[in-house]
This record gives C-alpha cells, sequence and structure tokens, in this order.
C-alpha cells in the first residue's frame, strides 16, 4: 500500500485563522483510488447540474402547453446512450425483404448456409443478434437440391415416434422421394437460434416442390448468392 498524505477541510480551515501550517492527515490507501475517487465525484456533479438544467429547460413552457412538447425538444439529444438499438417499427414483417432461389444443383449444406444468413439479417448493418432483423427466403425446386460425395446413401436421417422401437432411419435418397422439402428445411433450421426466435426466424422460410409457389404478391427478388463453390460440378 501506498503512503499519501492529503490536507483535510478542517485543518485548512484552522489555518486560516492561525499562523500555523495545516496537519497533514495520513490516510492509507494507493494514489489511484483517490484519483478515481475525485473523477467519479466530478463526474456525478456534472450529472446532476445537466439534469438541473433540464429541469429549469422544460419549466420554461407553461404546464398547459407542455404536452405539445417531448423531452428532447428541452433536454436535447441524449449524450449518455448513444448506442443504437433497433425499435419495433425497424423490424415489422410487412415490410420485410422477401427472397426467392432456385435450388436445383445446389449444395445443400452451402444454399443453407446462405439461406440463414438473410433470414437472421446478417448481411444487413444493423444486424442485432437478439432481433428478428432478416428477410424471407422462397425456395423452389426443392427436389432438386444436391449433396457432394456418398451423401445420397450415406447421411442419415433420424426420427422417432416417442414409443419403444419407433426410432426411423432414412438416407438422403429415400427423404427426398417422399418429402423433399424436409431436407432444406431441417437444414436451414439447425443454423438458426435454438429457443423463440429460432421459432419464428424459421417461419421465414417457404420451401416448395417445383418452380411454383404462392408469394408472387410479395414481389420477390432473387437471392445474392456469393459463394461460387455452391453450384454442383457436373
Amino acid at each position: 500500500m501506498a503512503m499519501t498524505y492529503a490536507t483535510s477541510s478542517s485543518a485548512m480551515f484552522a489555518a486560516s485563522h492561525s499562523n500555523r501550517s495545516p496537519a497533514p492527515v495520513l490516510f492509507v490507501s494507493s494514489p489511484m483510488a483517490s484519483k478515481r475517487t475525485i473523477g467519479a465525484r466530478a463526474n456525478r456533479s456534472f450529472q446532476i447540474r445537466c439534469q438541473e438544467q433540464k429541469v429549469q429547460q422544460r419549466n420554461l413552457a407553461p404546464v398547459e402547453q407542455r404536452w405539445m412538447f417531448t423531452d428532447s425538444d428541452f433536454t436535447g439529444p441524449d449524450v449518455w446512450n448513444k448506442t443504437w438499438y433497433p425499435k419495433a417499427e425497424d423490424h415489422v414483417n410487412t415490410e420485410k425483404t422477401w427472397y426467392v432461389v432456385d435450388a436445383s444443383d445446389k449444395i445443400l449444406g452451402r444454399l443453407a448456409s446462405t439461406i440463414a444468413i438473410h433470414i437472421r439479417g446478417k448481411n444487413l448493418a444493423t444486424y442485432t443478434p437478439s432481433v428478428d432483423m432478416g428477410a424471407f427466403v422462397i425456395v423452389v425446386n426443392a427436389e432438386k437440391v444436391a449433396v457432394s460425395g456418398k451423401k445420397r446413401t450415406q447421411k442419415l436421417y433420424r426420427r422417432h415416434s416417442g414409443r419403444p422401437g419407433g426410432m426411423t432411419v432414412e438416407t438422403f435418397d429415400q427423404l427426398q422421394q417422399r418429402i423433399p422439402e424436409r431436407i432444406i428445411e431441417h437444414a436451414v433450421r439447425g443454423m438458426l437460434p435454438k429457443g423463440r426466435l429460432g421459432r419464428d426466424l424459421f417461419t421465414h422460410l417457404k420451401v416448395y416442390t417445383g418452380a411454383d409457389h404462392p408469394h408472387q404478391a410479395q414481389k420477390p427478388i432473387d437471392l445474392p448468392i456469393r459463394d461460387k463453390r455452391i453450384q454442383k460440378q457436373t
């Protein structure tokens, strides 16, 4: 512990009325601790002065007319909380962008990751992990999605009925012939958050077999794909 000397206010007052020099008061602390205390007190006093000034400015308007003004009219911009956070009007579903992508001969994993990025909104500068900021994605020709290597026969999909011995295992080929939409849904869902936000985001994915979809009124645009290896090489 460092030894610092300070002169108390009572000692200074006594010194002003006598010829003797003030007696030093001994404090056992670190020099940085005293600096932090002084800085915290100065910051607190500045906040109090700002708050008093805001109250005085607000009181300039008559009481019966204060409802016409917002707090920012009196206090100005918020100088303490500058971090931007999306409000309710920033993520309204009716104003979200709709994308459409053709899954023909596209690698399943690379297609699913691109879809998940746009559903979460990670391609936007306003991306916030805890808020739904993404778009809607329509996938057509789901039955034509491709996989690499031997995944058609080696990739397995498991489901359980909840009863003893109710485990059912299918290969990629078998599930593609039975329910091709489930393959893309399963891949994208695994890339979304687990919880209420993830369940809400999953509703933004629309998967269809064939080239037609019932979302023409939303005027979807082509999904931008930057992955050059997403198309299967023949």
